[in-house]
């Protein structure tokens, strides 16, 4: 019970014990330096699909995603926020299918983005350390994705091997949202954001893609097939995240 107690009392010292900071207002010339908090997923799981025709075949999935965006911000009043972020975002996956032990399919997919932003943020006037925000950003960038594989199709002696790989050639791409959330100060000069947010995206890439196929499996290239896409992508999101902020005041004359 003591310990209990004690847990309840460390939580109420951290949620309310920077609320005397709230009183000290931003100023004009202040910074304000942040980033998301930095994420790195990574899974991989597995699924089993069994088709009466030709049996049971385990698929094997494995996803990687790390993004970063720090940015900086100045304070235009005391407290409208107006700054600029870099965005970083690295993901891959691959899925391999595999029937009686033997991988008969896979696909391979890695995609690297980059680009920079701007936003504007506005803190709503608040009596405690739970500061209420609207902000408004816009990004822009440039993204690459490459592409390989094999497959085998058919039965012995008449099985098909296509190996293939693919890479875009000037992705790009661009983005604009609205977060609404809070930060919660831990003190004169940092705090963590809380948000939820809605954004609308564009993307495009222009999409090579190299394919070798062998008849009979044999090493020999029988056919080699080339294409080129262009996609397009719209789509409208909503997210929420965490982030932290460290405000950096105006140096005094």
């Amino acid at each position: 019970m003591k310990k209990f107690i004690s847990y309840k009392v460390l939580i109420s010292v951290f949620l309310f014990f920077p609320i005397f900071y709230a009183n000290a207002q931003f100023e004009k010339g202040d910074k304000m330096a942040g980033t998301s908090v930095l994420s790195l997923l990574y899974n991989n799981g597995n699924a089993d699909i069994s088709v009466a025709q030709i049996g049971s075949t385990n698929s094997i999935n494995r996803n990687f995603n790390f993004s970063f965006s720090p940015s900086l911000g100045w304070f235009v009043s005391d407290a409208t926020v107006v700054g600029a972020s870099l965005n970083v975002n690295p993901k891959g996956s691959k899925i391999s299918y595999e029937q009686n032990g033997t991988t008969y399919q896979s696909d391979k997919l890695n995609q690297f983005s980059i680009g920079v932003g701007s936003f504007v943020r506005h803190y709503l006037k608040s009596s405690s350390s739970y500061l209420p925000f609207g902000q408004f950003g816009f990004n822009l960038g440039f993204s690459s994705l490459s592409s390989e594989g094999f497959q085998y199709s058919g039965a012995n002696p008449n099985v098909i091997k296509r190996t293939y790989d693919g890479q875009s050639n000037g992705g790009f791409y661009a983005n604009a949202g609205f977060l609404a959330g809070f930060t919660k100060l831990l003190g004169e000069n940092a705090g963590l954001d809380f948000y939820l947010g809605y954004s609308f995206s564009f993307d495009k890439h222009t999409f090579k893609k190299t394919t070798l196929v062998d008849n009979g499996n044999n090493g020999s290239v029988d056919e080699t097939l080339k294409n080129e896409t262009t996609t397009r992508f719209i789509n409208h999101g909503f997210s929420g995240g965490i982030g932290f902020q460290i405000f950096l005041k105006k140096k005094k004359k």
